[in-house]
């Protein structure tokens, strides 16, 4: 048998025709656990990796703890691409801790809606899915279907409310909103306040989206401000749960996703977040957990589109201003811990 040396194949130069052993990419992102997670590794970083040759390395981390990892690790991040929901990205922007995207970078940027682009003058990333605070009630047990975000203070509901604390977003936006109702501002959310403690007597307050399907399957709720998509899981489960949009309207939480500063493949990271805005993908998070897609291209089932905020109607969701929020969100939080301690 003839062995050839390594000497003798540069010398020949065979090295040509030989395989070179590419290192795989890595990405870096946070996701937020549970349904979410899990469909984001099916749908989007799987089929990802497949199609790019690349490992994404996913951490289950929340926004407001994602952002203060992001402040920690400034001088050396670890993370390519970071997910938020409360509206921490005009925080990071501002920061510098994200890497500005221009808007001919995400090929699928061009088919979204205006408000899911206009962050990116600013230097954070496109909005890629929506979610819709409203009312969420039991339509077998409630007295009448609520149409407005007053009717929390309705009699007839008895003490069957569900509140979230303000320590979740999703409680802070609906404490927002009826603020917003009862004539408050972001810069006076004392109407507010002093409504929502109308009804602490008669409402069981929560911290997370499961105790709100607890509520109402085992404490017979009636009637809670809570999220669309959440609203589907309820009613996955056997729940009788409805959503509705109220007549004053809805605030929107809307899903943002970032190039964070300072990392070496912002190339493959800016390609990771244009499929996040594909419509193939957002439509198949409206089929799976009825988020509302932000690419006016995404095609939704007739079952689907009318238990989502769908089309041109997301334009008219209420947005709170981000920046305005994150300054009021630790006295807002300090006044309502007051509030239900008393």
């Amino acid at each position: 048998m003839r062995f050839t040396t390594l000497a003798s194949v540069l010398a020949t130069g065979m090295v040509a025709f030989m395989p070179i052993a590419h290192a795989q990419e890595t990405l870096v992102i946070n996701s937020w656990g549970g349904t979410y997670e899990k469909l984001q590794k099916e749908l989007v970083f799987e089929p990802f990796e497949k199609a790019n040759n690349v490992k994404i390395q996913v951490a289950t981390v929340y926004s407001a703890d994602m952002l203060a990892q992001l402040r920690a690790q400034k001088n050396s991040p670890q993370y390519d691409v970071v997910q938020f929901s409360g509206g921490q990205e005009v925080v990071a922007a501002k920061e510098g801790l994200l890497a500005p995207i221009h808007l001919q970078d995400l090929p699928n940027a061009k088919n979204l809606y205006p408000f899911a682009v206009k962050g990116l003058e600013r230097g954070e990333g496109p909005v890629d899915l929506v979610t819709t605070i409203g009312l969420l009630y039991n339509e077998k047990t409630a007295p009448k279907v609520p149409t407005s975000w007053k009717d929390l203070w309705d009699k007839s509901y008895g003490d069957h409310l569900v509140l979230t604390d303000l320590s979740n977003s999703y409680g802070l936006l609906s404490l927002l909103m009826m603020n917003k109702v009862w004539g408050g501002t972001l810069e006076n959310t004392k109407p507010g306040l002093d409504k929502a403690g109308e009804l602490l007597s008669r409402s069981v307050i929560i911290n997370s989206s499961p105790e709100v399907q607890q509520n109402f399957a085992q404490n017979d709720a009636w009637l809670a401000p809570f999220s669309q998509d959440y609203a589907y899981v309820i009613r996955k489960s056997g729940q009788p749960v409805k959503f509705v949009v109220p007549e004053e309207g809805a605030p929107a939480v809307f899903f943002t996703a970032n190039l964070v500063a300072g990392r070496p493949n912002q190339a493959l990271a800016k390609k990771l977040i244009d499929y996040l805005l594909s419509p193939e993908v957002q439509a198949a998070f409206a089929r799976e957990m009825r988020y509302s897609p932000t690419n006016n291209k995404a095609v939704l089932d007739a079952d689907v589109s009318k238990e989502v905020v769908y089309g041109e109607a997301v334009n008219s969701l209420v947005r709170f201003d981000p920046a305005t929020v994150d300054a009021i969100r630790n006295p807002l939080i300090e006044s309502w811990k007051k509030l239900i301690a008393r």
